[in-house]
């Protein structure tokens, strides 16, 4: 393995390749060839000895190094020593913290990384708890959560989005059970008790239709639309773009579209929210737009009435035409999301204000003025990029 003589630094515990390098008096820090880093403190405990006769020496884990900084690291590693010294076994004798539920599952997501399928697999699995579960249960600790807390992540996506709420639920119950495994919470695993209980509504199998497409499907749809001239294929990619809503698509005029500065601004009359909302245009989407342009119309996607935009229908009976037609238009907007939050791995706020959705309590909206453009930006050109 690697060595490292010297205090290690944050630049170097975020930078380290595979090794085990140490800060001196007893600390380390370990780096696997998975890319995972944690903390390990090494005490010799006075007055006991191994199975040997010699000085019982013991490694301690002391946590991830993304969740334990490198001064807490060291904080914990003196606390472990001093125990030592005295002749206490750091294993019996240490002070435990109860660590929050995202500290938890962000280590149980490193330490599972190496068993994962693939890495993209391992981020679909903490995108997961990223979206639905850390912005409501997050910041409390691993051993105060209970049925109320497991209840108020799943109940607003059982019905809508049962497939995510059951993984979600799936993946609640493993951090959960990692820290009763751990000593850090006690007693029966809550979303196995939820599950009993059966306070949550049973959701049938939609068989026949579903209202998504799967993202990872889109691209060869996508696929299908280029081949086609019509302008209702043209509008239904530029949706499947922007993952706007069919009535903002159809709706659009030249007069909110600035080529220059590549962005669309949908007034907040033509906004569900009524919010204003800009969308950065890249360069596929300028693409659909220009042939466009030449119809001389005030609308972007006119349809068989002179200057009138195309009808709500034309994109639905497009689809069925396609053979797709178990999918609606509006549910690209969840492919999109999907995608964003399973493969692309974007922060939350920015996938939602991609689809003009607020996020937070009006408190938080009144201090969360920007849009995000640019980051939106970079994550629509990521998305134009693996459909075309």
């Amino acid at each position: 393995m690697a060595a490292l003589s010297g205090k290690l630094t944050k630049k170097l515990v975020e930078n380290l390749g595979p090794g085990r390098y140490g800060d001196g008096a007893g600390l380390y820090l370990v780096v696997d060839p998975s890319g995972a880093r944690r903390w390990v403190v090494r005490v010799t405990v006075k007055g006991q000895k191994n199975q040997k006769g010699a000085p019982l020496r013991t490694d301690f884990g002391l946590g991830g190094a993304d969740v334990v900084t490198l001064n807490a690291a060291r904080e914990r590693a003196l606390e472990y020593r001093r125990m030592a010294k005295a002749g206490l076994n750091p294993r019996f004798n240490a002070k435990r913290e109860i660590p929050t539920f995202e500290e938890l599952a962000q280590q149980v997501h490193i330490d599972r990384m190496p068993t994962r399928k693939n890495a993209k697999h391992g981020a679909q699995w903490i995108n997961t708890l990223r979206d639905y579960a850390f912005p409501k249960i997050g910041r409390m600790p691993v051993d105060a959560i209970g049925q109320p807390e497991v209840l108020m992540c799943l109940s607003p996506i059982w019905t809508e989005k049962h497939e995510t709420a059951r993984r979600l639920a799936q993946r609640i119950k493993t951090v959960l059970d990692v820290g009763r495994s751990r000593g850090f919470r006690e007693g029966e695993n809550p979303v196995t008790a939820v599950k009993e209980a059966g306070v949550l509504p049973k959701v049938k199998a939609k068989v026949e239709h579903h209202d998504a497409m799967p993202w990872r499907d889109v691209p060869a749809f996508y696929a299908q639309l280029e081949a086609r001239t019509a302008t209702a294929a043209k509008a239904l990619q530029f949706a499947i773009l922007t993952a706007c809503r069919t009535s903002e698509v159809l709706g659009a005029t030249w007069v909110e579209v600035d080529l220059v500065e590549r962005i669309w601004t949908i007034p907040a009359a033509r906004m569900k929210g009524g919010v204003t909302h800009r969308v950065p245009l890249t360069d596929e989407m300028l693409r659909i737009l220009e042939p466009m342009r030449a119809m001389a119309s005030e609308y972007v996607f006119e349809g068989q009435k002179r200057h009138r935009p195309l009808s709500n229908m034309s994109m639905p009976m497009l689809m069925r035409r396609m053979e797709s037609g178990q999918y609606t238009v509006h549910g690209f907007r969840s492919s999109f999301r999907d995608w964003a939050g399973e493969s692309a791995g974007v922060a939350r706020e920015v996938a939602e204000a991609s689809l003009a959705h607020q996020v937070g309590s009006d408190v938080e909206r009144a201090y969360a003025r920007s849009d995000l453009l640019e980051r939106r930006r970079e994550l629509m050109l990521d998305w134009s990029r693996y459909l075309f």
